[in-house]
């Protein structure tokens, strides 16, 4: 039998359920016109707008239901109001009451206002709703500026409409545009601050991010604010836009409202952020693919080709909208500041660049780059107006190439180029107004280039110009502190320009195929000839070019505690000029690639691989008996300074062999012996640790009696208390003990070394005196950027020069653990580690090292390990 009485409920959640469904199917059948247009941005508004106008037509039923009092009015506000929903944005409305009709707790009107937001929320719409009085909307968007920008584009859905009006026309009467625009400045710098000030990171938010939707929002709000329009053409009609600009403006805000559709789309949720996740399934949506249709890898993945259309867009907006801010900030507080003549055809005016003509540089394309030359070298210039920036976006199609081969541009770039100060902000103003890729084609081909290889965080031109900052930075005298050593060899430089100039071209070749460094040698080697740079210095401009990375490279990988090593680098380098200028640029790139990257460790590397091989260079053939003999001179002097007994030192000594005092330097040698002089041969292991002298971490000492899992041991200790291993120097005495030392920087370090040192000093002893089996490793998460650009797992096996000792390479995506678990497989075939160096790379590892064992003489061994280790790389 039926129950009557719930009929009256059950027939209204029937209906509510019927328009919900039908709701979703329109909704998802505008969703699949979303997807069904391939890359064109054509359609993107028409289809925001049957978007909100689908949802608009659900309120509107659903207020008619609710029979809510006459005297109200529902309105539409933020990006609804706007006439422009996307697909999973919230549905904004305000319900506006008259002035006296707030509804009160248990009152009929609060139960009506709920059922009608229960019944939205029921009916598939996300909405953000207030309820507010006339009075309370004025007030409240007097004390805060994002209720007031919300209201600002307020529309109405339905309800009573001489409410709405009488609302607007107070709304009005309160606008302050002058205060409203520095408010909405004011926000947009600390929006921007909290994306790093760049539309270039490697997840941007495509609606808050510098160069993403907001700061076009921000533009038409404080227009509107001011009475200077609602909308790009009636911005022109009021001569804050010119009808070039508008049309620029709205293809790339196209753009960025498919981009921002499509994200929705396919995260089928309210996402804003070009998360790695989903990069690729939203690239893909463009046409954009990874493979040709014959299966090759194209240059770039499809992700990296949406990423340059993003920040294309991205960096067109930034340009525009900082245009049409100066002017509008122009208009509403006209300048009493008097122009001051720079020249003919410039003025100074409120320290910034002022054009004299908006035609200057269609009538005399020479002035481009020397607007340039006049910001770096006129005292009191900090940036372009308005007038200026305008100028330049209008004269991109001046900058052909006939303008790349004229003489006397080429002359004024190589003046930039040799300035003494400014360089750094002259070069990256010239890439903010797309003149350095327009002047330098090579240079355009990289603007935007993302790079997914889990390294650099920056996008090519961006890490160009940071790598050119730090260049710049071992010139001057505040910046010494930071990297004294280089600061010191820049100190006695002749030509700083040469070293700019290789850090422009240093990965201007990437993104083409084939190897960056040769096309960035070509590239180099061009400019040079084109703008008369000598030729002796056109050689090492080129060469520092191709060889940028080898530098790093040896320092990482290889050992440099083997004289051969040392020599072949130096006939690579041939003269001093030449290392010390391959030395700055590597420091200044690695530095350049993310903040994660650089560390003292590295540092040192660096520098230990410079002075030997100036050395070297200064016709000191590595001679290893000498340098044996004065590195014990050396730690001699260090341990008397120490109080030990005269002679102490002989008996540890005599279980060394020369391959310990060349890997080790003075300082550690003696560190050794003053706490291993009177434990020679004991049976307790002896685990001393100090802070790092490299500077970061700390230098652990472990000596035991060796047995052929101890490496894995302490690598399994290190891992499970959080430590990373940045280096090892393994070494086995002539008495059949281990004296091993290792770099180790902590993840999270408490307050005190002491207590840290203490530490790792009691529970490593304990680790290696229980023994037993090696534990399983453990199997921790990997990061979501290394998810979705892992990287495929490389192992090589090969013996070194001497055909002595056998080199392990491999390449992995980095993850908690890893170095436990190559060292456990090693030990499970009975091989000693000689040398480890762990190199981190962003998300990447390349980790190096020097093996000895039996089994490394049988082929079939040599594969079984190489497949083991590929095995649990993968995994």
């Amino acid at each position: 039998m039926t129950d009557i009485h719930a009929l009256p409920e059950a027939r209204p959640l029937a209906d509510v359920h019927a328009l919900r469904d039908a709701y979703r199917r329109d909704k998802a059948a505008l969703l699949t016109e979303l997807q069904a247009s391939v890359a064109s941005t054509r359609g993107i508004r028409v289809l925001l707008r049957k978007l909100s106008t689908l949802a608009g037509n659900l309120l509107q039923t659903l207020w008619q239901r609710a029979e809510l009092p006459a005297d109200m009015a529902l309105v539409a506000v933020g990006g609804f109001g706007r006439d422009q929903l996307f697909p999973y944005s919230d549905v904004d409305v305000l319900l506006l009451l008259p002035n006296g009709a707030a509804p009160e707790a248990g009152s009929v009107l609060r139960t009506q206002l709920e059922g009608f937001i229960g019944s939205c929320w029921d009916a598939g719409l996300e909405i953000g709703s207030s309820v507010r009085t006339v009075a309370e909307c004025l007030a409240e968007s007097a004390g805060d500026v994002t209720v007031q920008t919300s209201l600002l584009e307020s529309r109405l859905v339905c309800g009573n409409a001489a409410l709405f009006a009488e609302f607007q026309r107070q709304y009005r009467l309160q606008m302050d545009p002058q205060a409203f625009l520095v408010a909405k400045t004011l926000e947009m710098r600390q929006r921007h601050n909290k994306y790093e000030n760049t539309p270039y990171s490697l997840e941007p938010n495509c609606k808050e991010s510098p160069g993403g939707l907001r700061d076009l929002q921000m533009i038409l709000w404080v227009a509107q604010g001011a009475g200077l329009g609602r909308n790009w053409k009636e911005l022109a009609a009021s001569g804050m836009a010119t009808a070039f600009e508008v049309r620029q403006i709205e293809r790339n805000e196209a753009v960025l409202c498919l981009i921002r559709a499509r994200l929705h789309a396919a995260a089928g949720r309210h996402e804003d952020r070009l998360v790695f996740d989903l990069q690729t399934a939203v690239a893909e949506s463009f046409g954009y693919r990874s493979q040709a249709p014959d299966g090759s890898r194209l240059p770039m993945r499809a992700s990296e080709s949406l990423m340059r259309r993003y920040y294309w867009a991205a960096k067109a907006v930034s340009q525009l909208s900082q245009i049409l801010l100066l002017n509008i900030e122009e208009r509403l507080n006209p300048s009493t500041h008097e122009p001051r003549p720079i020249n003919e055809r410039f003025f100074e005016k409120a320290g910034l660049i002022e054009v004299a003509s908006d035609d200057l540089y269609q009538r005399d394309p020479h002035a481009i780059l020397e607007t340039f030359l006049l910001y770096q070298t006129t005292v009191g210039l900090k940036d372009l107006s308005a007038r200026t920036l305008r100028a330049l976006y209008n004269a991109r199609g001046v900058m052909d190439g006939a303008f790349r081969r004229d003489p006397v541009n080429r002359a004024n770039f190589m003046r930039i180029l040799q300035q003494p100060s400014g360089i750094t902000h002259a070069m990256r103003l010239m890439n903010q107004t797309s003149v350095l890729g327009r002047y330098l084609w090579a240079f355009r081909g990289i603007v935007g280039q993302m790079q997914h290889d889990l390294f650099h965080v920056y996008t090519v031109d961006q890490h160009i110009l940071m790598v050119l900052r730090n260049v710049r930075r071992f010139f001057m005298a505040e910046h010494a502190h930071e990297y004294p050593f280089c600061s010191q060899l820049a100190g006695g430089w002749d030509k700083p320009w040469l070293l700019y100039l290789a850090a422009l071209f240093h990965d201007i070749g990437k993104g083409r195929g084939g190897d960056h460094s040769v096309i960035g040698a070509q590239e180099v080697r061009n400019f040079c000839r084109q703008h008369d740079v000598d030729r002796e210095d056109a050689q090492l401009v080129e060469f520092l070019v191709s060889e940028h990375l080898s530098m790093s490279r040896i320092a990482q990988k290889e050992d440099l505690s083997d004289p051969d090593v040392i020599a072949a680098f130096a006939r690579r380098v041939g003269n001093e000029r030449y290392l010390t200028a391959l030395y700055l640029l590597t420091v200044a790139d690695i530095r350049g690639t993310s903040p994660k990257v650089w560390n003292a460790w590295k540092g040192k590397l660096l520098e230990d691989l410079y002075r030997s091989t100036l050395r070297t260079l200064g016709g000191r053939a590595p001679d290893a008996a000498a340098e044996i003999e004065a590195r014990k001179r050396e730690a001699l002097v260090l341990l008397a300074l120490s109080a030990l007994p005269f002679e102490a030192h002989k008996t540890l000594w005599a279980t060394l062999d020369v391959s310990y005092f060349m890997r080790h330097e003075a300082a550690d040698i003696a560190w050794h012996t003053r706490h291993l002089s009177r434990h020679v041969g004991t049976a307790k292991p002896v685990v001393r640790a100090r802070q790092s002298l490299a500077g970061d971490g700390l230098q652990v000492m472990v000596y035991a009696a060796d047995q052929e899992d101890l490496f894995a041991r302490i690598c399994g200790y290190f891992d499970r208390a959080g430590f990373s291993i940045l280096d090892a120097r393994v070494h086995t005495a002539n008495n059949g003990y281990a004296l091993d030392t290792f770099q180790v920087v902590a993840s999270s370090q408490p307050g005190h070394y002491r207590e840290l040192t203490h530490m790792v000093e009691s529970d490593l002893v304990r680790v290696i005196e229980t023994g037993g089996p090696l534990p399983e490793p453990a199997r921790k998460r990997v990061s979501r950027r290394v998810k979705s650009f892992p990287v495929a797992p490389r192992v090589t096996l090969r013996p070194d020069e001497k055909a002595q000792r056998w080199l392990l390479a491999i390449s992995a995506s980095d993850r908690a653990g890893l170095l436990y678990l190559v060292a456990r497989i090693l030990a499970h075939h009975h091989l000693s580690v000689q040398l480890a160096k762990v190199s981190t790379l962003g998300e990447r590892v390349e980790d190096t090292f020097l093996v000895q064992g039996p089994e490394l003489q049988n082929n079939a061994r040599q594969i079984q390990i190489e497949t083991e280790l590929l095995r649990e790389l993968s995994d």
